[in-house]
């Protein structure tokens, strides 16, 4: 199945969408989930257009793995979890809804659970204090 350029992400990487942004390079950029399953759930996107991890250049997935790398590693500190969980789902059978590779960040945290993806749009402003949180996580 071909790429399809009207999908949110590639909206988003054309500045049609907004985004709270944590990151960006060359490549690659990092973006708070706006259907959050858990605080801290960042979502980490190459530039280069590719439906899934099935269909991306291997050089893109480089580019992206370098980056879910220091992103996880930023999330995890920035809200002291104790672990991370990294996910990433290709094709409507696997749970992929948004056809543009993608790679879910969630900080987890001993006995919290996680909530339901995409049921309930995060508040602005708690996305904006989450993403400064990992921006400043990076910095350090």
């Amino acid at each position: 199945m071909a790429y399809d350029t009207t999908n949110i992400f590639a909206r988003l990487l054309r500045g049609e969408i907004p985004s709270h942004r944590v990151y960006e390079d060359e490549h690659t950029i990092a973006i708070m989930d706006v259907m959050p399953q858990g605080v801290g759930h960042t979502l980490v996107l190459p530039k280069t257009p590719s439906r899934n991890l099935l269909d991306a250049d291997p050089e893109t997935l480089g580019a992206l793995f370098r980056t879910v790398q220091k992103v996880a590693n930023a999330v995890k500190k920035a809200f002291d979890a104790d672990g991370v969980v990294v996910s990433q789902f290709n094709e409507t059978a696997a749970g992929q809804t948004v056809f543009h590779l993608h790679v879910h960040i969630l900080p987890r945290f001993e006995g919290v659970d996680l909530g339901k993806h995409a049921m309930e749009m995060e508040k602005p402003e708690i996305l904006a204090a989450n993403a400064e949180k990992i921006r400043a996580a990076l910095a350090q």
